[in-house]
């Protein structure tokens, strides 16, 4: 069976130096993508968040083959930042693979040197005191200081509130953390009845962020739980809507109790059918 060969060199196209290639060429001023060529960080940026998402949503779906092309989606947007570096003289591709191989390096002495580390909590101990080490070599004077402004904001507060609770700011436990979201909810309550809309949002943040704080304590991870959250809401929802099309029923015309009580059958067999 031939080889499959890329048609922008001879090389396969399982070589990564074909994809660097189409790359560049979508790039180029002359023969160039239009679009590709428009594109800076800033644009490109929201497209990688979106990919780091097909990527973890095709792992929550088991779908492998979906994954294959998912992080080959995400290691496009690699390419697409280091050949916008390139172009300025900034750095290139393979800067961005030496940069990672150090770092990897680096920070595992016990796989790569001599040193000596027994455990995974041992090593996640190790990794977080070599990062303090980096953020202080860095100029950060405070430990939230590289915390990425970017992240989603329930991964970006639960990050923080690990960073704080290094140095003993934190609950000592979940109860107290429960109690905190009580609190919370009051003052929302409160400012909701006010019909204070910017005190409302500034609670709902703050609510949201004691979940986060929660869900840390709780060792479950927020936006996976949320996902999950969504996943079940979207399939009930969905056996609500295949009701109304079977009897040929307007969903519009029915009333809230009686698809409340197709949502609490909905409960009932979609947990029987896994």
């Amino acid at each position: 069976m031939p080889e499959n060969k890329s048609p922008s060199n001879d090389l396969p196209l399982g070589d990564l130096e074909t994809l660097l290639d189409i790359m560049r060429r979508l790039r180029d001023r002359d023969h160039g993508c239009p679009w590709d060529l428009e594109q800076d960080f800033a644009s490109i940026a929201p497209y990688t968040i979106e990919e780091a998402y097909e990527v973890a949503d095709a792992i929550q779906q088991g779908d492998l083959s979906s994954l294959k092309d998912e992080l080959g989606d995400l290691l496009f947007q690699v390419v697409f930042h280091a050949q916008i570096a390139a172009e300025q003289n900034s750095f290139d591709f393979a800067d961005v693979v030496a940069a990672i191989s150090d770092k990897m390096i680096r920070r595992h002495p016990h796989v790569f040197g001599d040193g000596d580390i027994g455990s995974a909590d041992a090593q996640t101990l190790a990794w977080e005191e070599m990062k303090a080490k980096e953020r202080a070599a860095k100029g950060h004077t405070s430990l939230l200081d590289d915390v990425p402004i970017g992240l989603p904001g329930l991964p970006r507060a639960t990050k923080l509130q690990k960073r704080a609770a290094k140095v003993g700011f934190d609950w000592p436990d979940a109860t107290h953390v429960l109690e905190k979201i009580t609190e919370e909810c009051a003052e929302l309550s409160e400012a909701a009845q006010a019909q204070d809309q910017e005190h409302t949002e500034e609670e709902f943040g703050d609510l949201l962020f004691a979940m986060a704080n929660l869900a840390r304590h709780l060792r479950v991870d927020p936006e996976r739980a949320l996902r999950v959250a969504n996943d079940k809401f979207t399939k009930r929802f969905q056996y609500i809507e295949a009701h109304y099309q079977d009897t040929a029923d307007d969903i519009k015309d029915a009333s809230l109790d009686e698809m409340d009580a197709l949502w609490v059958e909905a409960k009932k067999n979609l947990a029987n059918a896994t």
